[in-house]
């Protein structure tokens, strides 16, 4: 069984650069996929408290039978708990509902920076790995100027997962991720919609490799350094985007799917929406 090469964080943990995306799957549907995740070789699983089936990726993860420390869970927590006290009490909670005694990667969900509250946050979070209940401080959706205002505060996030496909490459938001060695991690990475995946352009590419146009998006992805989540519960598919480490993209194939960008592409904007 080949598993996703990892990246490693400025924590010092090791992220795999592939994982699975748990939105909008319910209870009884993440337990069933989590599991079948797994045992396909998947390490890393993405969930949140907003997407309500925590319980259910605990539960996969169990019915798994692998080793906790050789997984890599990340879950997220909502607005009302973007406080030091909040951000324990999601902590608290969300653990319980997996049935885990740490997270290896907790994440802020949306800034919602109209509450004033996204830095203490993410100081929320540093405070629980200080003291070993979390691995890795993370931050989602998060625009360059949020960020600052938390590194400007002493803190520099491991991880900022953000809205990211070839249509909404994000090159000014990675630019700066990179900077400061913060990874970045794409949610959505094959697109809201499945028109990318039809894109003449990419078909091409995936005929050449003798991939499907998803493998070629993903590796797309991976092959620059983000780690991508994508969902799927189909347990072909799974196999599928997992299995992208063992062919590569050329420079102009690289290039050549960075056209897709039209800069018009709808991207959410995290100044005005969060939960």
């Amino acid at each position: 069984m080949a598993l996703a090469p990892t990246v490693q964080l400025r924590s010092g943990a090791r992220l795999p650069l592939l994982g699975l995306g748990t939105w909008p799957l319910n209870d009884d549907e993440a337990a069933e996929t989590v599991s079948l995740a797994i045992e396909t070789g998947y390490r890393l699983i993405d969930t949140a408290e907003n997407y309500r089936n925590e319980k259910g990726v605990g539960e996969g993860i169990r019915r798994s039978g692998v080793p906790r420390e050789d997984l890599f869970v990340t879950t997220k927590f909502n607005s009302e708990h973007h406080s030091l006290d909040g951000v324990r009490r999601a902590f608290q909670a969300s653990t319980e509902l997996l049935g885990l005694d740490y997270v290896d990667l907790l994440l802020v969900h949306w800034p919602n920076p109209g509450q004033g509250r996204h830095v203490e946050a993410v100081q929320g979070i540093a405070k629980l790995m200080e003291e070993g209940l979390v691995r890795a401080v993370g931050t989602s959706n998060y625009k360059p100027a949020h960020l600052q205002q938390v590194i400007d505060a002493g803190i520099v996030p491991d991880v900022n997962q953000i809205q990211l496909d070839p249509q909404r490459p994000r090159i000014e938001e990675r630019a700066f991720h990179n900077e400061h060695g913060i990874v970045t991690e794409s949610w959505s990475p094959l697109g809201p919609g499945s028109g990318l995946l039809e894109d003449p352009g990419v078909v091409a590419i995936a005929e050449a490799h003798g991939r499907t146009p998803a493998q070629v998006v993903l590796r797309w992805h991976v092959q620059q350094g983000m780690v991508a989540i994508p969902k799927s519960s189909n347990p072909q598919r799974l196999a599928q985007n997992l299995g992208i480490f063992d062919f590569e993209l050329s420079g102009a194939e690289l290039a050549s799917i960075y056209l897709l960008d039209t800069g018009e592409a709808e991207i959410v904007d995290s100044d005005a929406f969060g939960h």
